[in-house]
This record gives C-alpha cells, sequence and structure tokens, in this order.
C-alpha cells in the first residue's frame, strides 16, 4: 500500500476502499486456499491451534524421549527382516540400545520406564532364523 489516507476521509472508508480495489484487480484471488473452505473451521476451538499447525507443517514430533525409544525400537525391529549383513543388524541393534539408554537418562517429562534395550545375540539369532525360514515373524515377542 503506498497511498497515504486522505485526512477528510474517515479509517474505515479508506480501508473499505483499498480492499474493494484490490478485489476488482483480482489480487485475492491468487491467494492460497481461494475458493475453499477453511480448514478445520467445524473442529472445536482449540488455543493451541497454531502450534499444533506448526509442528505439523515442520514436520515435528513432541513425544517423551522414553516414548520415542519405544516406538524406534518397534520400528528397528520390524525393520531387520529387510536387512542382509548381520555386521549391519548387529550396528542397528547397537544404536538402538545406545538410543534407548540415552532416552532413560534424559531431562525430559514422561514416563521413566517402559522400553529396555534389546539383547542382541537374541535378536541375531531370531534374525538369522526368520532369514532361512525356521521361525515365523515375530518381533514383538523379542
Amino acid at each position: 500500500m503506498t497511498e497515504r489516507k486522505p485526512s477528510a476521509e474517515s479509517w474505515e472508508s479508506f480501508t473499505e476502499r483499498q480492499i474493494r480495489q484490490a478485489q476488482e484487480a483480482g489480487e485475492f484471488s491468487q491467494l492460497p486456499g481461494f475458493g475453499q473452505p477453511i480448514p478445520g473451521i467445524d473442529q472445536p476451538l482449540d488455543e493451541n491451534w497454531w502450534l499444533k499447525q506448526k509442528l505439523r507443517n515442520e514436520q515435528l514430533s513432541v513425544v517423551p524421549p522414553v516414548i520415542e525409544a519405544r516406538l524406534r525400537r518397534e520400528k528397528t525391529l520390524a525393520e531387520l527382516a529387510k536387512l542382509d549383513s548381520e555386521a549391519v543388524v548387529r550396528k542397528r541393534l547397537e544404536e538402538l540400545n545406545e538410543f534407548i539408554r540415552k532416552a532413560h537418562f534424559a531431562a525430559a517429562a514422561g514416563p521413566a520406564t517402559g522400553v529396555l534395550p534389546v539383547e542382541i545375540d537374541d535378536v541375531v539369532v531370531r534374525w538369522k532364523q526368520q532369514r532361512v525360514g525356521c521361525l515365523p515373524d515375530e518381533t514383538d515377542s523379542v
């Protein structure tokens, strides 16, 4: 906006004129979401909506470290079947155990316990057996 408000014109009239001129010029039709319903308009009012939206947009997650370790443990154990090398399996399990240990000592709110480090040798034995088809996939019991 480069035009200054004339002293004889009220702020309301000046603003309404500016909006009308921009509409006539089509400046609002190029905005993202134009002509679409407002996302979340029917949802209950949440005072932290902007924070949650920012976390979603930035693809950030805020969970207690122990919960994050539990999720990482589940994902790692599920991904082991795709790995081809025992050395890689052992390295991934060592990294997982280190992550779990750090989560237990993190100074953050959340449960104090709930996920234990994996027994690497036991998991490797099970991984080898699954590769030759001796055992069904039972990552939950590890």
